[in-house]
């Protein structure tokens, strides 16, 4: 009997344990920086890829055929103008040299010959030997071994010329390019390949293009009533390097065509750097990075701004300090630090800052950051 009720009281015990309900914890409300946005002024860059090219580059070309029988530079080498390049073999020039030299001999001797019988007819005709004609005669004769004279001379002067020509010099300062010929090899003025190229680089010109939207952004963007006007007013631009480093010297803008080009619907610009250093190349690849001024612009850090495929999204504090995602549309400044919110929010949204994988309607604590001190990096970069 008193085991039965000892089992009674275990199992009414163990009912009461089993019925009591534990209240569920409540999860607290997490901290996050939230910042409020107020436009700003800011300058912001656009980039485009660019292709290098020196000031003046100059294709240099045979003007006479022959075989290449000396290299006096090698490729890449700097050259100063009138420096001797290549010389150019052909025998056929320097015998042409020899005939004219030795018609000039026989011509100074006919004009001799000519000018003695001139003399010899004059003081006969005077005292009325012979006639007037055997002087005009040996007058005309005379002219006439003068002008092969005069041709004679031409002759040289122009197998001097052609074989001037076997000796190549630069016709400029700058840099030698690729030589695809080796010594011995026959080259001529009709010729495909050049013999090399020559680059004057001391100014480089980079060219890049805009479409024609990007083009009427920026016609809008730019103070002035043309487009000569109007790059005037542009400030310098940055050319940054194929790795990615930043040239030391600014450019300037110009225009390098008249138009849009129908084949691809792009206008072409060029900006002009200063290369005294030679640290640019012609032929080399860089990127154009032309800034852009903003009065008026909504100017978020980074870490503010995730990804999901391929939209910008930030969390914005909503009534009730609720967290919603909203889409963006953004621009990155130079620094890579900021981003400026071109559209998606307004002036006087508040963004969260700090925050990752948080669920919509999240209810949060915000914590207002100063936007001073957030901005500061970005004013000492900037100065």
């Amino acid at each position: 009997m008193i085991k039965n009720k000892f089992i009674l009281f275990i199992s009414v015990v163990l009912f009461s344990c089993n019925g009591k309900k534990t209240p569920p914890k409540e999860n607290p409300i997490q901290s996050y920086q939230v910042l409020t946005l107020a436009p700003r002024q800011v300058t912001v860059y656009n980039d485009f890829p660019a292709s290098i090219q020196g000031q003046n580059v100059v294709e240099i070309k045979p003007m006479v055929s022959g075989y290449l029988q000396d290299i006096y530079v090698p490729e890449g080498a700097s050259v100063t103008k009138g420096q001797l390049l290549f010389r150019i073999k052909n025998p056929q020039y320097e015998q042409d040299i020899v005939t004219a030299k030795g018609a000039i001999k026989i011509a100074e001797a006919n004009v001799n010959t000519a000018r003695m019988n001139v003399e010899k007819a004059r003081p006969l005709v005077e005292q009325e030997i012979v006639s007037k004609y055997e002087l005009s005669s040996a007058l005309y004769t005379l002219e006439s071994q003068q002008a092969a004279l005069s041709q004679a001379k031409a002759t040289l002067a122009n197998a001097l010329t052609n074989q001037g020509y076997t000796y190549i010099r630069s016709p400029q300062s700058g840099t030698i390019g690729l030589i695809p010929y080796k010594i011995g090899a026959l080259v001529s003025s009709t010729t495909t390949d050049p013999l090399t190229t020559l680059s004057n680089t001391i100014n480089v010109f980079a060219y890049f293009s805009l479409s024609e939207k990007q083009l009427l952004d920026f016609m809008n963007t730019m103070k002035g009533s043309s487009t000569a006007e109007k790059l005037n007013n542009m400030p310098m631009v940055t050319l940054v390097l194929a790795d990615g480093t930043v040239y030391p010297e600014k450019g300037k803008l110009e225009t390098a065509s008249g138009g849009i080009d129908t084949s691809t619907g792009t206008a072409t610009f060029k900006a002009i750097f200063d290369n005294k250093l030679g640290l640019i190349q012609n032929g080399a690849s860089a990127t154009i990075r032309i800034p852009v001024n903003l009065d008026n612009a909504l100017l978020a850090p980074q870490t503010a701004i995730y990804q999901l495929q391929d939209k910008s999204l930030v969390y914005q504090v909503m009534n009730g300090n609720k967290v919603m995602s909203t889409a963006v549309t953004t621009s990155p400044t130079d620094d890579g630090n900021f981003i400026v919110i071109k559209d998606g929010v307004k002036a006087g949204d508040k963004l969260l800052l700090n925050g990752l994988n948080i669920a919509d309607s999240t209810v949060i604590k915000p914590m207002p950051v100063n936007s001073a001190t957030i901005y500061s990096t970005m004013k000492t970069k900037s100065n």
